[in-house]
């Protein structure tokens, strides 16, 4: 399959997957493992349960207060101030709204999450949510998305949500695959994960850097092409899923990182953390 729906010529296509073998192969270079074991020795005590879950977002509940249904676990968008919340609290919260078909609710949890501070009231946070949440297809979309999640993977069930509801894009809607995947694990492979624009950059200067040493992109185009800055496919999402659980690996085998962690804490650190990402 080609990317973005085979709208691209079958070489370019070639080209991405003789680079995606050979991230496959080298996985992290030496400038990110290096980055990344300097994120973790100053985040160990945080994470010392080898999980994100202590990750914590500060948000202002009462630039959400047009937003319903809102979820107990955050505060009452009649607070004044801000407020602070958590990935383990937010996956408690997404657990107790599946619980119940409550697919809104999980999706408003993870959403004011993933938004934090850079919602505003007239901005694209809760603008935008309050756009989704009108839309008349919305649960059918989240039930079908949780059912493709938990029978066939992560991939089929970002396939199942890919374009379906205006105005939720990949970026936020990993996040609800990624937030219901540890409420309930899919049957068949990995766990989905968390991809946004910053992942996708990051992992664009990897493919980059490939491409030029292995002679496939010298230029660097086909990197600019699958790792945009959104829209990807689910060949894509697929693609980053089998990395970053092969970079996990590789990372724990070493002495800068803690073994037995997972993938999502890798997702988590390249997030936060930068290194050289000129080129």
């Amino acid at each position: 399959m080609t990317e973005q729906d085979g709208q691209d010529g079958q070489g370019r296509q070639e080209r991405a997957d003789a680079v995606d073998r050979e991230m496959a192969a080298r996985l992290l270079p030496d400038a990110v493992v290096r980055a990344l074991g300097h994120w973790w020795e100053v985040n160990a005590s945080a994470y010392a349960d080898g999980t994100p879950g202590a990750h914590t977002i500060r948000y202002t509940p009462s630039r959400w207060a047009q937003i319903t249904p809102w979820p107990k676990a955050l505060a009452p968008t009649s607070a004044g101030g801000d407020a602070a919340v958590s990935r383990a609290e937010v996956a408690s919260a997404v657990a107790d709204a599946l619980r119940r078909e409550a697919f809104r609710e999980a999706l408003v949890a993870t959403y004011v999450w993933g938004k934090g501070k850079r919602g505003t009231p007239g901005g694209s946070g809760p603008a935008t949510l309050h756009k989704i949440l009108a839309f008349d297809g919305l649960d059918s979309a989240l039930a079908t998305a949780v059912t493709a999640l938990r029978e066939h993977g992560a991939s089929q069930a970002y396939a199942a949500l890919r374009g379906q509801v205006p105005g939720l894009g990949p970026a936020f809607f990993t996040k609800f695959l990624y937030f219901t995947g540890i409420a309930r694990p899919p049957v068949h492979g990995v766990r989905p994960l968390i991809l946004d624009r910053v992942l996708s950059r990051r992992l664009r200067w990897m493919a980059a850097a490939v491409g030029r040493e292995s002679g496939h992109d010298v230029d660097g185009s086909v990197a600019a092409w699958v790792w945009s800055d959104g829209n990807w496919s689910p060949h894509r999402y697929q693609v980053y899923l089998a990395f970053m659980h092969a970079a996990c690996g590789q990372l724990a085998a070493g002495d800068s990182w803690p073994s037995g962690t997972t993938p999502n804490l890798l997702e988590c650190a390249l997030f936060t953390t930068s290194w050289e990402t000129s080129g």
